[in-house]
């Protein structure tokens, strides 16, 4: 989750407003300079029990908590609601999960710009949380097995999570800015551990949603199936919370009006700077020292130098997205890999999609180990590890992390049963009869396939039908009545008489030592045993005995035998990278470029991880490898981008903000002589 961190710093506002010591620049006519926004009143707001933090922030940071829980809750059971619920492939809806993901990435920059440029930050948090609300109740009704059809199911999950991404996406950067804003300048340290408590309310958010939600999903019934209704209508609840919590603090927030966008005037001074080179292009104009420098003619020398620091260090992020790449997929592929193994710790069940809770409960653990105690060890042993070399070892832990899923996919694979090839068929063969029966299948030319011999009440597997990880069941009644067989609150099914056979049905992990059935004219229990993980069942439903109807019990597809631990090595490392990557990232990111730009790192950083998902999105739709050699395949990647980066990173020299300034202090060439017709356009400042 710390692609959250770049909440703590007030500064990383995507589009928040620059202002120069020195501001060169063509004439231009009175007319053409726009008035300043008024200044927000800075009358003082309420303050907590007599402290110097604003009451405002309560609601804030209560908001952004509830927010949170929103997200990762519904975001945790998104995978298995495509595999199960849609029943959508393993590849799509992986694709799936990662195009959301992405699109949450992309929208930030639309939130900020509306938010800067027209709406102000307090009303684009409203309209854009009404838009996530909205997102969320069309994306529940999408889970209602009453509700339509399939197509309508993947019609109203589109457009629900189309609405969540632009919300959530669109209210990221307004609201841990929205709340530094509510400090006056005096109150800097303040402001300061409000951004650890705003930090700290992401990842109770996150950790907590991430526990609970999979709980509702699979350990309530509703429909006779998992609810994921529940699952999704729960975080709905909570973003609704969060709108009305953040609505009843208006009255006590201050409300800064637009400042103006940043991040265009970056892109419109570096579109400039090319344009202007290509317009003149002559042998008869002088070089410049720097491409940016043909921007002179348009945009002040400070942001030019600004500008020029910026795309030293954006340089740098072009490997960054091969990491997310790897990180994201704790939610996908790891998480499918979790429903083929055994949840069951002895002490408690984990759900599949319970596993991403070692994510935040992680991060909150080694953020403190990192910086208290591993780097000064480090750093006490002589060693130089600087900024890039963290990140170069948090990238090259992703990738052992990597390595590490796919050598329990491989174990996964041999503990499960032979899975039939393309030329190969499933034949079960059930002898109901009082004695042995011999089986023959011939083949197209009369020889002779299978030759078995069954005996009474016993069955021959020669296929593996998956379960997906559930636990999967089915009837043969042999009585002469028909039999209704409740299996929980809400979940039943008939069996016909005269060896009627049942469809397949799915049922959570447990004892079923009672179930309830009912005939015509009796009603009695059936004790199904334990009913472990990835099994399949089949039980015959006979009344050969004084002690009334039971059920023989055949497992012919065994239960994962994995445990679900062995996801913890890998969790472990790729967090690990994940602290290492992604804090110091930020941090190095910042030290090296203007204040002025932090907006625009944070916007390109957010744009690192979209590219990153959508990386995944294209190998999971495209290649054709096996899990476990995709696995190896983005750990390969991600080795060779880790090269590439500390190639960058060893030519890279370091530089002291002063610097910057002191090089804004030099002239930029002006006009001279020979370059009077250079193309230039009045500007607005």
């Amino acid at each position: 989750m710390l692609e959250e961190r770049e909440s703590k710093e007030p500064a990383m506002n995507l589009f928040q407003t620059n202002e120069f010591k020195e501001t060169p620049f063509l004439p231009v006519s009175p007319e053409e300079v726009p008035p300043r926004p008024p200044s927000f009143p800075k009358k003082p707001s309420p303050k907590i029990c007599g402290s110097n933090y604003p009451l405002s922030i309560v609601f804030i940071v209560v908001n952004e908590f509830c927010e949170r829980f929103s997200y990762y809750g519904m975001k945790a059971v998104l995978t298995l609601y495509f595999l199960y619920f849609l029943h959508w492939s393993e590849d799509t809806s992986t694709s799936v999960y990662h195009a959301f993901s992405s699109l949450c990435y992309f929208t930030p920059i639309l939130g900020a710009a509306i938010a800067d440029s027209w709406l102000g930050k307090f009303k684009t948090i409203i309209y854009l949380s009404l838009v996530y609300v909205l997102g969320h109740v069309i994306k529940s009704m999408g889970a209602l097995p009453i509700l339509g059809g399939q197509m309508l199911h993947t019609v109203l999950s589109m457009v629900g999570l189309s609405l969540i991404a632009l919300g959530t996406g669109g209210i990221k950067p307004c609201v841990a800015a929205f709340g530094g804003d509510q400090f006056e300048e005096k109150h800097a340290e303040e402001r300061t551990r409000y951004f650890s408590v705003f930090y700290l309310s992401i990842n109770a958010g996150s950790l907590i949603s991430t526990f609970v939600t999979p709980m509702l999903r699979g350990d309530v019934q509703c429909f006779g199936k998992d609810c994921y209704a529940l699952a999704f209508g729960v975080p709905g609840l909570l973003m609704v919370i969060a709108l009305v919590v953040f609505a009843m603090g208006s009255k006590i927030y201050r409300k800064p009006p637009p400042e103006g966008n940043i991040v265009t005037q970056v892109v419109k001074c570096i579109w400039f700077a090319i344009s202007n080179r290509f317009k003149n292009r002559s042998a008869d104009i002088p070089k410049r020292e720097h491409w940016l420098d043909w921007a002179a003619e348009k945009y002040p020398r400070q942001l030019i130098m600004d500008v020029k620091a910026l795309t030293r260090v954006l340089f740098l992020y072009i490997p960054l997205p091969m990491f997310w790449a790897l990180l994201d997929q704790q939610g996908s592929r790891w998480t499918l890999q979790a429903t083929r193994m055994n949840g069951n710790l002895g002490f408690f069940v984990l759900q599949p999609d319970q596993m991403q809770v070692l994510n935040p409960f992680l991060v909150l653990i080694f953020i403190p180990l990192f910086d208290f105690i591993i780097y000064p060890l480090v750093s006490k042993c002589g060693i130089n590890f600087t900024s890039l070399r963290k990140m170069a070892v948090g990238m090259i832990l992703a990738c052992l992390a990597f390595a590490v899923a796919a050598t329990v996919e491989i174990k996964i694979n041999e503990m499960a049963p032979p899975q039939p090839d393309s030329q190969e068929i499933f034949l079960q063969v059930l002898n109901l009869a009082d004695n042995e029966v011999k089986v023959t299948v011939l083949g197209d030319e009369n020889n002779s396939l299978l030759a078995e011999s069954i005996k009474s009440f016993q069955v021959k597997d020669e296929e593996n039908k998956t379960t997906n990880g559930m636990t999967a069941m089915r009837f043969v009644n042999t009585l002469h009545e028909e039999i209704n067989i409740s299996l929980g609150t809400d979940t039943s099914l008939s069996v016909e008489e005269d060896y009627g056979v049942s469809a397949y049905r799915t049922v959570q992990r447990g004892e079923y030592s009672a179930v309830p059935c009912r005939t015509k004219n009796e009603e009695f229990s059936l004790n199904l045993g334990l009913l472990d993980f990835g099994a399949a069942y089949l039980f015959v439903i006979t009344n050969s005995t004084s002690q009334g109807p039971q059920a023989w019990k055949m497992e012919y597809i065994p239960a994962n035998k994995m445990s679900i631990a062995w996801q913890l090595p890998q969790y472990a490392l790729v967090t690990a990278g994940e602290v290492m990557f992604s804090v110091t990232g930020l941090e190095f990111s910042y030290s090296q470029a203007p204040s002025s730009m932090k907006s625009v790192l944070q916007a390109a950083w957010l744009l690192t991880v979209a590219v990153g998902n959508i990386i995944v999105l294209i190998v999971a739709q495209f290649s054709s490898l096996v899990q476990w050699a995709e696995f190896i395949l983005f750990s390969c990647l991600l080795l060779v981008v880790c090269l590439i980066f500390s190639i960058m990173g060893h030519y890279y020299v370091p530089i002291k903000l002063e610097d910057i300034q002191g090089s804004a202090d030099k002239q930029i060439p002006q006009i001279q002589g020979n370059m009077i017709n250079l193309e230039t356009k009045k500007t607005k400042l």
